[in-house]
């Protein structure tokens, strides 16, 4: 369960909902509290039992390169809703909803896409479909198929658990003590809480389902051609620092490990991980710019 330490929105951070033709999704908008956007906008994909809150600690400083960052609930998550139909969440159409929030956001322009844990594995897929063209792909706390170790014998007993108890009970007996363990605030403890009821039931085992037994499609994301990152902290228990390091090179995949950080480095080091963020996003357009100038 990725936590966010904080919930207070920093400066040029606000709440909005945006429009797709496949409905609405919520998500917390970023845009530079001094200067202009003058860069490609950038959009971040939560893993299964997170949220847009899981990023709140990096949004300023991406934003701040001069760029649009977008934070969204996927489809049946907190306060984006879904439907009770289990293909809804599939990592194909979850994907493609993706893909639709990147046309709108950009409106013309590539965008930066970054997955975190199996937010990953969407944005792969949002990749790989070929819908839509992005100006990069960053697998943060992501590997190349089922998640592993602790978290995927925790991810099985969710997938049982909630279809037969219930959201609430499933709080009870698993994500109350698992915060109470980590010695959260009373403010986060509550808002764990209401973020993990509001999740649509179907929607949660589904995507547990899904990363739990996703196959691994490095090869085929190799074959597009989008500057491709990989990120993860150094002591990752979701999948091993080993197996995505092996990702990133059969991706041939810039790698950056986190020093401190676990599974969620966007929460654990949010300095670290947003000035490798920035960096790599700036490379990305550079080298796009190139390739078009050289081709005139």
């Amino acid at each position: 369960m990725s936590t966010p330490r904080f919930l207070d929105l920093p400066p040029g951070v606000t709440p909005q909902k945006i429009e797709t033709p496949q409905g609405t999704f919520a998500a917390l908008e970023a845009l530079p509290v001094s200067g202009v956007v003058e860069r490609w906008p950038a959009l971040l994909v939560p893993g299964v039992t997170g949220s847009k809150e899981d990023f709140i600690a990096v949004l300023m400083t991406l934003a701040q390169s001069g760029r649009r960052v977008v934070a969204i609930d996927l489809r049946g998550q907190y306060e984006t809703p879904g439907p009770d139909d289990p293909d809804a969440y599939t990592c194909p159409a979850l994907g493609a909803d993706v893909d639709l929030l990147a046309q709108v956001i950009g409106g013309g322009d590539p965008v930066h896409l970054v997955g975190h844990s199996f937010g990953g594995l969407v944005a792969r897929e949002a990749v790989i479909d070929g819908r839509t063209k992005f100006a990069s792909c960053t697998l943060m706390g992501s590997g190349p198929g089922g998640i592993e170790g602790r978290r995927a014998r925790n991810g099985r007993k969710i997938m049982e658990e909630v279809p037969a108890l219930g959201l609430e009970a499933v709080w009870h007996t698993r994500f109350e003590p698992e915060a109470l363990a980590n010695d959260v605030s009373d403010e986060i403890m509550t808002f764990l809480h209401r973020r993990l009821l509001a999740n649509s039931p179907t929607g949660l085992a589904r995507m547990t389902e899904q990363v739990l037994s996703m196959r691994d499609r490095t090869d085929e994301l190799r074959q597009i051609e989008v500057p491709t990152l990989v990120l993860y902290g150094e002591h990752d228990d979701g999948w091993s620092p080993d197996t995505q390091a092996e990702m990133a090179a059969r991706l041939g995949a810039e790698c950056v490990v986190v020093p401190g950080a676990v599974h969620s480095p966007a929460v654990e080091a949010p300095e670290t991980t947003a000035a490798a963020l920035v960096r790599f996003w700036n490379a990305a357009e550079k080298h796009f710019l190139d390739i078009r100038s050289n081709s005139l």
